[in-house]
């Protein structure tokens, strides 16, 4: 396919998602499953036009006037990435599968293409009613992190202890452009492409299929590194889901004391069985409703990890159509389940041992307010400082984060180069 045919298939699935309100993934599936002579390059060109649209939905609207499917797929091509009106013109005029050509006001408004005078949330490419909040997280650098979420996210994996050191597997992958992060001692990273460029498939490498490495965002695998676990401990992944921390604090471990890996949904806990086997983990129990759940075990547990469900603010960049398919009733909805969470995870913590919150999301609503809350209620659970604990665990890096009065600690893709994550960890007293 040329540039002309991708711009339109781009244009149908925009369609597809927005009159559907349909996860773009689904939409970009179908769309292939239906379109079986496009190949591997267009799919991913078609993609990539797809989700920088959905990235930069607000601003491209602004700057053409118009927040339909095709002007979203044209502005990408032609403002995001830098063909101009002529790249347009030249790319309709040479396919005839392209979209009808560009009408005078398209190429006035593309011409001109100017954010100026537009307001923050748009600059920021979040959705407006979500802005306050937004903001106030902030403050003067709202606009630049909204920014850095509407960008596209890189590859960061995480070192397999248990199998490998990062020297090793970046040797290994030193073809793909492979270089070590900044905050995380066990994170590598690869930079994302640009335009209609491909990611590689890191999961096709040797050392991905030995175990040597996982696919973890470096939010991610900090978190996990903050909460402390240790080899002997009796540990408490509350909402495992695909076991990506399971994986992290097993490492940490050394394969000794216990990991119980839990999750309220079997299905989402599926991928961990393969992934467990893959990185030569041996102390996981894998537990749900279904098979016994966590009877026994409250009360003697000297860490309980629980990454609860959130908005995904966070995570934007990667799953851009979550912004905009986002609501006030579903932010609530949230909210109401991290407070089940909190209050459940709680209980399984022994006296002295801790309790470590997460989220992906960057909303003081569904973070430090959450925890504030259930301070409120449980006083024998107390908040640790994390910018000591940073310092020791993570080295003089501590700047990469924000930190609040209470110790908590916020990751974003602007200040961190991250996704965007939440972190604290609550002591419970003795006795």
């Amino acid at each position: 396919m040329k540039d002309g045919g991708r711009i339109a298939a781009a244009i149908d699935v925009l369609t597809d998602i927005e009159s559907r309100r349909r996860p773009v993934q689904d939409a970009l599936k179908d769309w292939g499953i239906s379109h079986r002579f496009a190949g591997s390059g267009d799919r991913v060109a078609i993609g990539n036009l797809v989700f920088d649209a959905l990235r930069a939905k607000a601003s491209l609207s602004y700057m053409l006037d118009d927040a339909g499917p095709r002007a979203l797929a044209i502005g990408v091509y032609a403002i995001s990435w830098g063909r101009g009106v002529e790249g347009i013109a030249t790319a309709f005029d040479a396919d005839k599968h392209a979209p009808p050509a560009l009408t005078d006001k398209e190429t006035e408004r593309l011409a001109a293409a100017s954010l100026e005078g537009a307001p923050d949330w748009v600059l920021a490419d979040v959705p407006e009613w979500l802005w306050p909040e937004f903001s106030s997280a902030f403050s003067a650098d709202a606009v630049a992190e909204g920014r850095a979420l509407a960008s596209r996210a890189p590859i960061d994996m995480r070192v397999n202890r248990l199998k490998a050191t990062r020297e090793k597997v970046l040797k290994r992958l030193h073809h793909l452009g492979a270089e070590v992060t900044p905050i995380s001692p066990l994170g590598l990273r690869i930079a994302p492409a640009e335009g209609a460029g491909r990611m590689p498939h890191v999961q096709a490498e040797e050392g991905f299929r030995k175990g040597w490495f996982e696919l973890q965002d470096e939010a991610s695998q900090t978190a996990a590194l903050l909460a402390g676990a240790k080899g002997g401990d009796q540990v408490l992944d509350y909402c495992a889901g695909g076991g990506g921390k399971t994986l992290a604090l097993a490492g940490e471990m050394e394969n000794r004391g216990q990991i119980y890996a839990y999750d309220a949904d079997r299905l989402r806990l599926a991928p961990i069985h393969d992934r467990l086997r893959r990185a030569g983990v041996r102390n996981v129990q894998i537990r749900d409703p279904q098979t016994g759940g966590l009877e026994g075990l409250e009360g003697r547990m000297d860490l309980v990890f629980a990454d609860v469900p959130c908005s995904g603010t966070g995570v934007w960049r990667r799953r851009p159509d979550s912004k905009w398919r986002l609501s006030e009733r579903a932010l609530g909805e949230r909210m109401t389940e991290q407070r089940e969470v909190i209050r459940a995870a709680s209980r399984y913590v022994r006296p002295g041992g801790r309790l470590v919150y997460v989220t992906c999301s960057l909303l003081s609503s569904e973070n430090r307010e959450q925890l504030i809350g259930f301070l409120g209620e449980n006083r024998d659970f107390r908040p640790l400082d994390l910018k000591a604990d940073w310092t020791r665990v993570l080295g003089d890096t501590s700047d990469r984060s924000r930190f609040d009065d209470a110790g908590f600690a916020t990751l974003s893709p602007a200040k961190s180069g991250t996704d965007g994550f939440f972190v604290s960890v609550l002591q419970r007293a003795d006795g």
